[in-house]
């Protein structure tokens, strides 16, 4: 068959009006016009046609009387045969094209590495003649570098300074996407080739943290920088971005002012914000630039009250350099350079903000992903389910995420608001009485009837916990841990006349969870699909009724073996007939991996079991508490957890005290699983962790007062705790925890290692250094004094280990310091050891530091 092909096709490209087909006695048959048009439309409806459809097309064609069934049965063969050819050809085309990109794209990679080979080089020359120059000269050399000009400040006011700052932005810019401004490393895991996403590299010594990425985008110049710009609909962390001022530059160029805002990723840190130049230009060589920088020193930027639940943060210049590529298409390189001020979060998060990685995963090899998505459904290559748009599909994923990321930050502009703790602050609870589900499209969608959102969120620290596996699992087996009619209760809301709380109609989860797949992207690194919960109720009229409950819900990060920023499951119930425009109310999950643990901070841990943000207290003599080797790294992530339920007015305490109880529901199973999926070389003799507000956490807070009452006759002289408050006695059940937690002095306590650890404090403990109780995990004992003041303290601590049980240490006024690097100053202090009332045995050394304030 390969034989004849060839020749026929030689022939049919000189044929004119007439085609030529060799048959299998190796004569040529030549076809009319007619006879080929009419072959062709059958061919359309079915390229290999049946023997009696064969003799059916002879039959009712009359222009095919004279041809025999065999040689059109080699028709249809040798038709198959082209169009498979043609196919393949055109393959080949596009394999070639990108491969010619990618090959420009390693020579310019190449010679950049040969600059910095050649830089790096120098630089060592010059650092070997310094070193054998004479101490005066190399003094003189020192000072001139320190006295080295740098750039001057712009007025942001002034359109001529503002370009000059735009064309400085468009120079540093293009220094660091093709030249050797920033000595770039290739980031792990992302080899470049042919079937790869693009070439991608981080920062490996700058100011601040920056990416770098290169790769082939079949959209032209134009578009890509169209869809770049508009940062919200590709970079889902971006919550708002506004364009205060737009103007010419003169030179063909456009400078806008612009305004963003980015969430925060987990209830621990506060969001960041950007006061921005971005430059457009067109270069002389047809390339096209998308530059940006922040704007320092103008005065300028939105009010102070609008800025104030955010960080400002630092763009370096960055942007994108688009040039067309031969054959369509563009070269695009992606550069990310950020300064995210990461001291002003707690130092167990730090990584994460000083990690040119983490900005690889998040905004840059994010950005390029969304446009080779965007240029793929353009291609009409794409097939998604429930005969769905892509865009329409994106839209939902969007606002998925959108939904849980406003959940996690509350930010009080939506109308979001803190409700009062219960004494107990694993779980914060959110309310939000201004903020209805309101379909813009479709005002019968719309769940005005409502008396507001509440938002129950917590965080948790995991340690030797896979993010993907652990988020795969949820996914999988819901049943695990999430009760069937709390779910009821959320997907009730949609509907009208719904029952207004939870255990009003008892229903039963028949334990079927059917995922229906709606679309992914192109790596597969993002699911969106419907899930379908089969229940019924146990009421007897409506026994025969279904009952069963619809999520709509994106996947992301499931994959180990892929580079991800973070795993998530979000979900949000839906109506069954799933209109575009339908209302969501988004919950779920986001685990967010940490950088390895260096090995002095690995010696200040003392577990790696999975914690529990205010259950980092060990239950159980210290005797029994195994310290993780140093030498080893472990890993580390945040999992964040944010369920939002309606409510009706009159309802509004019962439903936080049901999404209260139910995350912490959440969380204890979450607790067991990471125990479970976790690698099997946990220490067996670790003890389980408390959760806030649980029987353990009440008798801890029991075994501070009690201890604390033993040593207080021979404290009193020089410091009375107040005993009306701490007696264990003298108040009944969970008030005890509660009046240890708002005590006003500050009261610690810290584990009985070579290297103490802070395992728990109350909330004025936390307010004066300047953390949260994951971060607490954290920070050693030393760290919150100075060198005088660790002499004094590690004297002290090694005479109050030497007493007896009930033996105690006063410290005098002295000076400590937060995390955050601010003096605190404290009128006295003293420590005493918490001993564990049934085996009389030392839990952990507790402190309590009076009268403090900052300096």
């Amino acid at each position: 068959m390969a034989m004849a092909v060839a020749p026929q096709h030689r022939e049919s490209s000189s044929s004119g009006s007439l085609n030529k087909h060799l048959t299998d006695n190796g004569k040529y048959v030549r076809y009319t016009s007619e006879q080929v048009e009419a072959l062709e439309r059958v061919y359309a409806e079915c390229p290999k046609p049946s023997s009696l459809r064969r003799q059916q097309l002879i039959r009712e064609c009359p222009i095919l009387a004279n041809i025999e069934p065999k040689q059109i049965k080699v028709w249809f063969q040798n038709r198959r045969c082209r169009e498979k050819q043609r196919k393949e050809s055109s393959r080949l085309q596009t394999v070639n094209r990108k491969l010619t990109a990618m090959n420009k794209l390693l020579m310019e990679e190449n010679d950049r590495l040969q600059k910095q080979v050649s830089q790096l080089v120098c630089e060592n020359g010059f650092m070997q003649q310094q070193l054998q120059t004479a101490p005066a000269a190399a003094d003189a050399s020192c000072d001139s570098a320190v006295t080295t000009p740098q750039h001057s400040l712009r007025d942001a006011n002034n359109p001529a300074g503002l370009l000059s700052l735009a064309e400085e932005t468009l120079a540093e810019f293009l220094s660091k996407a093709t030249g050797t401004a920033v000595d770039w490393v290739q980031m792990p895991g992302m080899k470049p080739g042919p079937d790869s996403v693009g070439i991608f590299a981080i920062s490996q010594r700058c100011s601040g943290v920056a990416a770098r990425a290169c790769g082939l985008v079949s959209l032209e110049p134009t578009k890509l920088a169209e869809i770049l710009k508009d940062r919200q609909s590709w970079f889902r962390d971006c919550r708002n971005l506004e364009v205060f001022t737009v103007f010419p530059a003169g030179n063909g160029g456009t400078i806008e002012l612009l305004y963003s805002q980015i969430y925060a990723p987990t209830t621990l840190a506060p969001a960041r914000d950007f006061w921005t130049l971005r430059y457009t230009i067109n270069l002389e060589n047809g390339s096209l630039v998308v530059c940006e920088r922040s704007l320092s020193g103008s005065g300028a930027g939105p009010n102070a009250a609008a800025a104030a639940q955010f960080v400002r943060a630092e763009m370096l210049p960055s942007g994108y350099l688009i040039r067309p590529c031969e054959g369509g298409g563009s070269i695009i390189h992606i550069v990310d350079h950020l300064n995210l001020q990461a001291w002003s979060v707690p130092e167990v998060l730090r990584p994460l903000y000083e990690s040119s990685k983490a900005v690889a995963q998040k905004v840059t090899i994010t950005a390029l992903r969304h446009v080779r998505q965007i240029a793929h459904e353009t291609s009409g290559e794409v097939v998604y389910g429930l005969g769905r748009q892509p865009a329409v599909l994106r839209t939902f994923s969007q606002r998925l995420s959108r939904g849980f990321n406003d959940a996690i930050n509350g930010f009080n502009d939506d109308g979001w608001s803190l409700m009062n703790s219960d004494g107990a602050e694993d779980v914060i609870i959110a309310v939000n009485t201004t903020k209805n589900l309101i379909s813009a499209n479709n005002p019968a969608h719309s769940l005005s009837f409502l008396g507001g959102i509440l938002c129950a969120k917590a965080s948790m620290l995991l340690q030797n916990v896979p993010p993907a596996v652990l988020v795969r699992f949820l996914r999988e087996h819901r049943s695990e841990w999430a009760d069937f009619s709390v779910d009821a209760y959320s997907a009730a809301s949609l509907k009208a006349g719904s029952y207004a709380y939870p255990g009003m109609r008892s229903m039963r989860f028949t334990g079927s969870q059917i995922i229906m797949p709606l679309g992914h992207t192109i790596e597969q690194e993002e699911l969106l699909e419907v899930i379908r919960l089969e229940g019924h109720s146990f009421a007897q009229e409506d026994a025969f009724v279904s009952r069963d409950i619809h999520l709509l819900q994106i996947c992301s990060g499931i994959d180990e073996n892929a580079v991800g920023a973070c795993s998530e499951l979000v979900f949000a119930p839906i109506d069954e007939m799933f209109p575009d425009d339908a209302p969501l109310l988004p919950s779920g999950f986001r685990v967010i991996p940490l950088e390895s643990k260096t090995k002095d901070a690995q010696e200040a841990l003392t577990t790696n079991r999975t914690l529990d943000l205010t259950s980092s207290l060990e239950v159980g003599p210290v005797t029994n508490h195994a310290s993780v080797d140093g030498s080893s790294c472990h890993l580390r992530s945040v999992l964040t957890i944010a369920f939002q339920f309606p409510f009706e007015s009159n309802l509004q305490d019962n439903v936080a005290t049901m999404a209260r109880q139910y995350v912490r529901s959440v969380i204890s199973s979450v607790q067991r699983v990471a125990t479970a999926i976790s690698p099997s070389g946990l220490n067996p003799a670790l003890g389980p962790k408390l959760s806030a507000g649980s029987p353990e956490a009440l008798t801890l807070a029991h075994w501070i007062c009690q201890s604390y009452w033993q040593v207080l006759p021979q404290v009193s002289s020089c410091y009375h705790l107040g005993a009306e408050l701490l007696r264990s006695d003298s108040v009944g059940g969970d008030s005890v925890l509660k009046h240890l937690w708002h005590h006003p002095d500050a009261i610690l306590c810290c584990s009985l290692e070579a290297l103490p650890v802070f395992i728990f404090a109350n909330q004025a403990g936390l307010d004066m250094l300047e953390t949260t109780l994951v971060a607490l995990q954290d920070i050693t004992l030393d760290k919150i004094f100075d060198e005088s003041g660790r002499k004094a303290l590690f004297t002290d601590f090694a005479k109050l280990m030497q007493q007896a049980n009930n033996g105690f240490a006063c410290l005098p006024a002295g000076i400590c310091m937060s995390t955050m690097g601010r003096n605190v100053s404290y009128e006295q202090a003293v420590s005493w050891k918490v001993l564990a009332a049934e085996e009389n045995t030392v839990h952990c050394i507790a402190f309590s530091f009076v009268n403090w304030s900052f300096l």
